[in-house]
């Protein structure tokens, strides 16, 4: 009798190559966050400094103060600055911290929306594509 090799229990599929768009878009997500975190400074500064700056909206469900608003936005602009920075030099804690800030600032933004819905708008693509690339590269994150 013929003996047949033996088989293998592992039959894992062969591993993918990185996906050149996930690791550039990586980078360009370090870039975005940065800029999204800079955006949040200044409505929350915008917020604080003065009431006028926004639009006053009467019986909404998440209705908060301007100024409560202002704050918020400029905790979380800070916050997803410093990540940004830290995605850019390659932290690798930065990448699972990206992914949860800009899944927060999707939310904050998505109640900001009556206030200023352009940029409410433009803040939650950019936090979608933000996860996207984060949650795509699968390099390994430099620690």
């Amino acid at each position: 009798m013929a003996q047949s090799a033996p088989s293998s229990s592992n039959t894992r599929p062969p591993e993918r190559p990185d996906s050149a768009w996930a690791a550039g878009g990586t980078m360009f997500a370090g870039v975005l966050l940065l800029v999204d975190g800079i955006l949040d400074i200044f409505k929350g500064i915008a917020g604080i400094a003065s009431d006028d700056v926004y639009e006053r909206i009467t019986n909404y469900t998440f209705k908060f103060d301007i100024t409560a608003w202002g704050w918020i936005h400029l905790i979380l602009g800070v916050v997803l600055f410093f990540v940004g920075l830290g995605i850019l030099k390659g932290a690798g804690w930065a990448r699972g911290v990206g992914v949860g800030l800009a899944a927060l600032n999707i939310i904050a933004n998505f109640i900001w929306l009556p206030y200023q819905p352009v940029w409410a708008i433009v803040s939650i693509a950019i936090d979608t594509f933000v996860i996207w690339a984060l949650c795509t590269d699968r390099s390994k994150p430099v620690l």
